[in-house]
C-alpha cells in the first residue's frame, strides 16, 4: 500500500487527466490488491475526480475483491460531491452487506452524503443508529441541517450534543472541536437568535476554541447577522492572529450593516500590516457606496487601475455600483466601458445606476444593447429596468418590459417586480390599477407593496385607498412610524386634522417612535451629519445666518413655502419656520459656505426629501455657482440652474 501511494504521488505531476491516472494505475498497481484500489479511489476523490473514483470502485467490485473499511469513506464522499443519490444508496447497500455501516467514519460519510442529497430523514435515521458518536458524526449531522437551511434543528442537535458529552465526559472527554463550532456558528448566523449566539460564544471560550482562527472568523459573521456589530468588533479586536478572511469579514460586515466609516477605518488599519485582495476592495467599494464617500472610492479605484485588477468582473461591478451610489453615473459608465469582460450582474448594475439617477432612457438603451449582445437579462435586471421606468414615470415602457419579462424571457414576477409596477402606476396617478394589480398578484403582497401604494395615495391625496394600505401595513409591521406618519399627512392634506392628531396620539401612546431624518455631506475627507433643527455643529450660527440670507434671495425670485409639507395644524408662519430647519437645507448651506464656486455639493439623506426642500434647492442653484446632488434612499436628484433631473417627478 505504501509503495502504491508513493508512486501515485511521485508520478502525479506527469499525469494531469483522470484517464492518465487510470493508465498509471493499470501500469504500476496490483489489481488484485484491495489496498491498491483504495489508494487510487482516495487519490481520485481527493483531487475532485469523483466520477473516476466511482468508476474505480465499480471496477474493483467487478474484480470480485472484498472491500474493507477504508474503501467506503472516499467512495461515499465522491457520491456526495456529485449529489448522486442513487450511487450513494448503492454504496450504502454495499457497506451494509460487508458490515461496515456501524463504522464511525463510514456512517459519518453516509450522513454527509444523504444530507447533501437533501435526504435529511435518512441522514438522521443513520445518525440515531450510531452507538458511539464522535465529533465527526455530530458535525456531519449538524452540518447537514445547516446545508439544508434547518438552522434551528442544527442548534437543537448541538444542545443535545453538549448534554450527551457532559453525561459521558469521564469516559469520552471533549468531542466538540473547531470544525463542529464553525458549523454551529453558521447555524447561529442563519437563525439570528442573539441569546443563542451569545451562549455558543460562551461554549467557544469555555472549550478554549477562541484562539482557533476559523471559529473567530465565523463568530464575527454570526454576531453581525444577529445585528450585534459591536460584538463582532470585540471578537475581531480580541484576535491575536488574523488572516485575510478575518480582515475581509470585518470590513464586509461593517459595510453591509451601514457603518461604512468603520469599514473604511478597518481597511486603513489593514493596509498598514497585511496584504489585501479583490474581495477586500469590493467590500471597501460597498462601504464607499453606502457612505457616499466618493473621494475615498476614487482613490481606491486608482489603486485598482495601478494593480491591473479592473479585469476582475466582481471588482469591476463593485466599482460601477460605487460610482452610481456616489452620484457619478458618467464615471460608472467609463468604468463599465473599460471592462473587457462583463456578466449579467455588471450590466444590471449599470442599468440600476442610470435608473436611480433618473436617466431611464439610457437604462433602457443599456438593456437593449445587453439583449442584442446575447446576454440574457435575469430577474434582478428587470427589477432595475422597472425601477428606472418608475422613477421617470414611463408607464407604457414599464408595462412592456413587465410583460416581455414573463413571455419572452420566462421570468415569473417576484414581489420586487410587482412592487416596482405598483409604484410606477401609483405615482403616475393610476391608483385603481395599482390596487387591482395587488389583488391579482400570485405572490403575497409585502410591506414594500403596500407602502408604495400608501406613498402614492399621499401624492394624489386619496384617503380611501390610503386607509386600506395603512391598515395592511399596521397588521404587518405595527411598530414602523413611517406608515403612521404617511397616513397623518394624507389626513392633513385632506384637512382632517382630528384624524391626523389621532395618529400622533396613537404613536405616542403605543411607543411608536419616529426615526429622525438626517443628512450627510463629505467635505475634505470628513463626513458631517445634520439633524432637523441641528444646533450641534460648530458652524451652526454661520449656517443659520447664511440660510436666512439665501431664503431672502430666493423669495425675490418667486419662492413660496410649501407649507403642506408640515404636518401640524399651526399658523402658516410657524410652518414656514419648521420647513427652514430641515436637515438637507442645513447640509447644503454648509457645503456652499465651505466650497469653492463651481464645486458640486453632494448630500446624502436617509428619508425622502420633502417638496419644499426640493423647490428651495432648485432655486439655490439658480442664485449660486453650485450644482447640488441629493441622494435619498431610492434615487438621486441632480439640481442645476434652477432645474432637477427628476423633472419634479419623484
Amino acid at each position: 500500500m505504501e509503495f502504491t501511494w508513493c508512486l501515485l504521488q511521485q508520478q502525479r505531476h506527469r499525469f494531469s487527466s483522470t484517464a492518465n491516472i487510470t493508465t498509471l494505475f493499470n501500469k504500476y498497481v496490483d489489481r488484485s490488491n484491495i489496498h491498491s484500489w483504495n489508494s487510487i479511489i482516495a487519490e481520485l476523490a481527493r483531487s475532485g475526480d469523483s466520477v473516476e473514483a466511482l468508476k474505480a470502485f465499480s471496477s474493483m467490485r467487478k474484480s470480485h475483491l472484498k472491500p474493507n473499511r477504508s474503501t467506503f469513506p472516499c467512495t461515499i464522499k465522491s457520491c456526495s460531491a456529485l449529489g448522486d443519490l442513487n450511487s450513494g444508496k448503492q454504496a450504502h447497500q454495499q457497506a451494509f452487506v460487508f458490515g461496515y455501516v456501524s463504522d464511525i467514519f463510514v456512517s459519518s460519510a453516509l450522513i454527509n452524503m444523504y444530507a447533501k442529497c437533501g435526504q435529511l430523514g435518512d441522514a438522521r435515521h443513520l445518525f440515531d443508529g450510531i452507538p458511539q458518536r464522535n465529533a465527526v458524526s455530530w458535525t456531519s449531522m449538524i452540518n447537514g441541517y445547516v446545508q439544508n437551511d434547518c438552522a434551528r434543528e442544527a442548534l437543537l442537535l448541538f444542545k443535545e450534543h453538549l448534554v450527551e458529552e457532559n453525561r459521558n465526559r469521564v469516559e469520552e472527554g471533549d468531542c466538540v472541536d473547531g470544525v463542529t463550532m464553525v458549523s454551529v456558528l453558521v447555524a447561529c448566523s442563519r437563525a439570528c437568535e442573539k441569546n443563542v449566539t451569545r451562549g455558543v460564544h460562551g461554549v467557544v471560550i469555555k472549550r478554549g476554541l477562541d484562539e482557533v482562527l476559523g471559529v473567530c472568523n465565523t463568530l464575527i459573521d454570526a454576531y453581525a447577522k444577529c445585528d450585534m456589530l459591536e460584538s463582532s468588533r470585540r471578537v475581531f479586536d480580541g484576535m491575536n492572529e488574523r488572516d485575510l478572511v478575518s480582515w475581509n469579514s470585518m470590513i464586509a460586515v461593517c459595510a453591509q450593516n451601514g457603518v461604512a466609516e468603520e469599514a473604511i477605518e478597518v481597511f486603513r488599519s489593514m493596509v498598514r500590516i497585511a496584504e489585501y485582495n479583490e474581495v477586500t476592495l469590493s467590500a471597501v467599494f460597498l462601504a464607499c457606496a453606502h457612505a457616499g464617500a466618493l473621494r475615498i472610492g476614487k482613490g481606491i479605484h486608482v489603486q485598482v487601475i495601478k494593480r491591473s485588477l479592473e479585469s476582475d468582473i466582481f471588482l469591476g461591478t463593485s466599482i460601477i455600483h460605487m460610482y452610481c451610489k456616489c452620484g457619478r453615473v458618467s464615471a460608472a459608465r467609463r468604468a463599465f466601458d473599460r471592462m473587457n469582460e462583463k456578466n449579467v450582474k455588471t450590466w444590471s448594475a449599470l442599468i440600476a445606476g442610470y435608473g436611480m439617477h433618473g436617466q431611464a432612457r439610457e437604462a433602457l438603451e443599456v438593456l437593449s444593447e445587453m439583449i442584442r449582445l446575447g446576454i440574457k437579462p435575469n430577474s434582478i435586471s428587470f427589477v432595475s429596468v422597472l425601477s428606472a421606468c418608475c422613477h421617470a414615470g414611463l408607464v407604457d415602457d414599464g408595462w412592456h418590459w413587465f410583460c416581455t419579462m414573463q413571455h419572452r424571457f420566462k421570468i415569473k414576477p417576484t414581489v420586487e417586480h410587482y412592487g416596482c409596477m405598483v409604484d410606477l402606476l401609483g405615482r403616475a396617478g393610476y391608483l385603481k390599477k395599482a390596487y387591482d394589480l395587488i389583488l391579482e398578484m400570485k405572490v403575497r403582497p409585502d410591506l414594500v407593496i403596500w407602502c408604495s401604494l400608501l406613498a402614492s395615495c399621499r401624492i394624489h391625496k386619496n384617503v380611501e385607498l390610503g386607509e386600506i394600505s395603512a391598515r395592511k401595513l399596521f397588521e404587518l409591521d405595527p411598530n414602523n412610524s413611517g406608515y403612521y406618519t404617511l397616513l397623518s399627512h394624507i389626513y392633513a392634506d385632506a384637512g382632517r386634522w382630528e384624524d391626523a392628531k389621532r395618529m400622533r396620539i396613537f404613536m405616542k401612546r403605543h411607543g411608536v417612535a419616529k426615526s429622525p431624518g438626517f443628512s450627510l455631506i463629505e467635505l475634505k475627507g470628513r463626513v458631517h451629519i445634520f439633524l432637523v433643527g441641528d444646533r450641534q455643529h460648530p458652524q451652526h450660527e454661520k449656517i443659520y445666518a447664511y440660510l436666512e440670507e439665501l431664503s431672502m434671495k430666493i423669495q425675490e425670485i418667486g419662492y413660496v413655502a410649501s407649507v403642506g409639507s408640515v404636518l401640524h395644524d399651526v399658523e402658516e408662519e410657524e410652518k414656514e419656520m419648521a420647513l427652514q430647519i430641515h436637515s438637507e437645507k442645513l447640509a447644503v448651506v454648509f457645503g456652499i459656505m465651505n466650497s469653492l464656486p463651481g464645486t458640486i455639493i453632494q448630500v446624502m439623506k436617509n428619508v425622502r426629501t420633502c417638496g419644499d426642500c426640493h423647490t428651495t434647492i432648485k432655486l439655490i442653484t439658480k442664485i449660486t455657482e453650485h450644482d447640488i446632488v441629493i441622494r435619498d434612499p431610492k434615487r438621486f436628484h441632480h439640481f442645476s440652474k434652477g432645474t432637477c433631473s427628476c423633472g419634479d417627478y419623484w
